[in-house]
């Protein structure tokens, strides 16, 4: 299987169990690995054939900027879940992270990976 990543893709939403979290929203940062048979695509140099990921982008920053939830394990589910509905995708890997999460000690990052399939 073949891999198309995106990283880094950054929006802002209202996640979280705190008030404030859903009050003041704050940035995540999600990451993405599509995988899917690109050999049709690459055959014929058609995107048509191929998970366009300009799309997939779009639609995982609306999942981001949506409706709130309390935790970044149902983000991630429900971005994954996006992911999926394009046909050509087979498997993803997703990674959400929290930069700014509630902790009260120094820390760099907070983040949940997660890998759905079709089955």
């Amino acid at each position: 299987m073949d891999r198309v990543a995106l990283r880094g893709l950054k929006a802002r939403g209202h996640h979280g169990v705190f008030p404030e979290e859903r009050e003041e929203g704050q940035t995540f940062i999600v990451d993405l690995v599509l995988g899917l048979d690109t050999r049709p695509a690459a055959a014929d140099d058609d995107l048509s054939k191929t998970a366009h990921y300009g799309i997939v982008a779009e639609e995982v920053v609306a999942v981001v900027q949506g409706e709130p939830v309390n935790l970044i394990e149902t983000l991630a589910e429900r971005i994954a879940q996006a992911c999926l509905k394009h046909e050509e995708v087979q498997e993803v890997e997703v990674c959400v992270h929290k930069p700014d999460a509630p902790i009260t000690v120094p820390f760099d990052d907070v983040t949940i990976t997660i890998i759905r399939s079709r089955v």
